[in-house]
């Protein structure tokens, strides 16, 4: 079994440690790799993962980890660990044509929170970048996050939204989503480059994740709503890897290879409160009822292709409530999956 980690150091090895599979998967790449809005939640551990798989490989594949970088102190943590880094705003012509070559990107960057009444915020970090993004990278393998929050609502004894459900995004974050999808899918088809689409719902690194937005309400005595009652979510360092190994089904539109990712159950609201209730030995204060319908997805593709997490649920649950009662380290950005007119 693998061991809750007991500090941010021990976190980071975990969420970025590489499986023989995945190293099998960057034994078939040939060239450099750039990692793309790199300085977000997954950037750091999606980048130390595919160095140290390199490593592992003898291989002098470079990874280049793109960002604003708006301090020093996050881009040395790349370089401290053999990452390089390039400053760049991604929506500068410019700063892109500067940008490295690479043979491969991981397409990580976006705008969410707080673009409720900024649409056009919303429209040029994640649909007019990502095509500036594609077209600098024309011909090279693209891997590119995307979100369940493309698909409707559905119930939870539907068992999750499949990659083959037509999509139905809800709210102009979940629209400008799909709009994201759509620049990758139109440069995949005019340069023939192969492209992975990640619809990802919910990564958990013990620091942010609906996991901990549970665990902390509970501690602190907060109202926890039952409106958006049932989700998924995953462990990060599962979540990257999941990424990461898509490379090798990447394909040319018309035919781009889309892959849920999250873990294996459907979770309840209540349920889980109630879990960090008895966890973290205090009272859990549950309002409301829960909604017929919530954003949920089926991965029994990724479970097929890629085996089922390291990190099962259950244990994921009890990582969070260490990490959270022993009061470490946390970043603190709500995930607000409870909203469900799409607004951030």
């Amino acid at each position: 079994m693998i061991q809750a980690p007991q500090s941010l150091e021990e976190l980071d090895l975990l969420a970025s440690e590489p499986d023989r599979a995945l190293v099998e998967t960057l034994s078939r790449i040939d060239g450099d790799v750039v990692v793309a809005g790199a300085g977000g939640k997954m950037g750091y551990h999606l980048s130390r993962m595919l160095r140290r798989g390199f490593d592992t490989l003898g291989a002098s594949n470079r990874v280049v980890a793109v960002s604003r970088f708006g301090d020093e102190e996050t881009r040395a943590l790349f370089e401290d660990h053999h990452i390089a880094t390039h400053p760049a705003d991604l929506t500068d012509a410019m700063a892109l044509a500067d940008l490295p070559d690479a043979s491969t990107v991981f397409f990580l960057a976006g705008r969410k929170f707080g673009t409720g009444d900024s649409p056009e915020t919303l429209a040029l970090y994640n649909e007019e970048m990502p095509a500036l993004v594609a077209e600098r990278y024309a011909g090279a393998s693209i891997v590119a996050l995307s979100t369940g929050c493309v698909y409707p609502f559905v119930e939870p004894d539907s068992g999750g939204s499949t990659e083959e459900d037509e999509v139905g995004p809800v709210g102009d974050y979940a629209v400008s989503c799909l709009g994201r999808e759509t620049a990758f899918r139109r440069a995949s088809e005019k340069n023939g480059s192969p492209l992975a689409l990640i619809r990802l719902n919910y990564s958990v690194d013990l620091r942010y994740g609906v996991l901990v937005d549970l665990a902390r309400k509970v501690i602190r005595g907060e109202e926890i709503d039952l409106t958006t009652g049932y989700f998924n979510c995953i462990w990060q360092g599962d979540a990257i890897r999941c990424t990461i190994r898509a490379l090798d089904h990447a394909a040319p539109v018309p035919d781009p290879f889309l892959l849920n990712v999250s873990g294996t159950r459907i979770l309840g609201v209540r349920d889980t409160a109630l879990l960090f209730e008895e966890l973290l030995n205090r009272p859990a204060r549950l309002v409301g009822t829960e909604s017929a319908t919530a954003w949920l997805s089926n991965t029994d593709k990724s479970q097929r292709l890629f085996g089922p997490p390291s990190v099962p649920e259950e244990r994921l649950i009890d990582w969070v409530a260490d990490w959270i009662d022993h009061d470490r380290p946390l970043l603190d950005k709500p995930t607000r999956f409870e909203v469900r007119d799409g607004k951030y």
